[in-house]
């Protein structure tokens, strides 16, 4: 799929001095966006943006978009870990 942003010319060209590839920026933030919102996940976000594991952790952590792990996720470890290591 192809998308379109619509920017005034003065806008456009100011945010490509500041940044370069407005495409690959746009496409960067719509990845993170989505990824927050848990509507993709790191693989996912690794595809679109054409980068393997590693590099998809560093671009998600540097833009402060952090594993999606909550408390239940936590307990439910501990309960695996229970499971499978000996006391």
């Amino acid at each position: 799929m192809s998308v379109t942003i619509e920017l005034p010319e003065s806008i456009a060209v100011q945010l490509q001095t500041r940044w370069g590839d407005l495409s690959r920026r746009a496409l960067e933030a719509l990845a993170v966006e989505a990824y927050r919102a848990e509507l993709l996940s790191q693989p996912q976000v690794g595809e679109i943006l054409g980068l393997d594991f590693w590099e998809t952790e560093r671009f998600l952590k540097e833009r402060r978009a952090f594993l999606h792990y909550d408390e239940d996720d936590l307990q439910q470890d501990g309960l695996a870990h229970e499971r499978v290591l000996p006391k």
